[in-house]
């Protein structure tokens, strides 16, 4: 029996259009693809990854230069992500005619934790992008993400700093660009659900109980007091932390 395969593309949703929107008012505003010549894609087989997937597919070569694209996916026997069977991945690339790359993780269940992992993980996709001459790669980190990030760093370092859309990695001659900053994880479960790919959730023993979980629930107890505290510690984000990523 042949699977159809959860590919979203123009004609879009009234949902759809604000999200390729959102996605293009950030890639315009923090100038994401100046200068870029190629851009890679960190594709953990999750609705986030591929939402950005899907919305940089739709939007590249349509008001943006067409960038080509290369999807770098990092698996493994332990790895932080949706647990996706690559050939589902490499198919739905290859559908898009985007270049399907895959790393494998050395993480072991009895050593795994999310520092040396996430670690690993970038390194991994990285030298991958750098192999291929590509020095820009796009996560998928949306605006609860940054908010999250927020959260962690005024707690644990006293910095107000939340995700910025575009930072170069000094040390790995690398630039990553979030350009989901604006979307809300809701929105993004929402086009996934309508899509047919929401039903990828991350598969790791313990990030379920990481420090990055906690703040999301603390955020929410905030929420029950401060409705509107979510949307506004974005703003806040943007308006004092992003700033620094737009310094040459």
């Amino acid at each position: 029996m042949q699977i159809t395969l959860p590919i979203a593309k123009p004609p879009w949703t009234k949902l759809g259009r604000k999200l390729e929107s959102m996605c293009r008012k950030a890639l315009f505003e923090f100038e994401l693809l100046d200068g870029v010549d190629k851009l890679a894609i960190a594709l953990s087989g999750g609705k986030d990854s591929l939402t950005l997937l899907f919305l940089l597919k739709a939007i590249l070569g349509q008001g943006f230069a067409k960038i080509p694209l290369t999807a770098i996916h990092v698996g493994g026997e332990f790895s932080c992500g949706a647990g996706v069977h690559t050939k589902f991945l490499q198919e739905i690339c290859d559908t898009l005619e985007v270049d399907y790359i895959e790393c494998t993780s050395t993480q072991k269940r009895e050593t795994l934790a999310c520092y040396s992992c996430s670690r690993e993980r970038r390194k991994l996709i990285f030298d991958a992008a750098k192999e291929r001459g590509i020095d820009t790669i796009a996560f998928g980190h949306h605006r609860d993400d940054s908010i999250q990030t927020l959260l962690l760093n005024l707690l644990h370092k006293a910095e107000f700093a939340a995700n910025l859309p575009k930072i170069t990695m000094v040390d790995y001659g690398v630039t990553i660009i979030r350009p989901l900053l604006y979307i809300s994880e809701v929105a993004i479960k929402e086009f996934a659900r309508h899509h047919g790919f929401v039903r990828t959730l991350c598969q790791c023993p313990i990030g379920q109980n990481s420090m990055r979980k906690k703040a999301e629930t603390i955020l929410q107890d905030i929420e029950e007091i401060f409705p509107n505290a979510r949307e506004n510690l974005a703003q806040a984000s943007r308006q004092y932390g992003s700033k620094k990523a737009l310094k040459k």
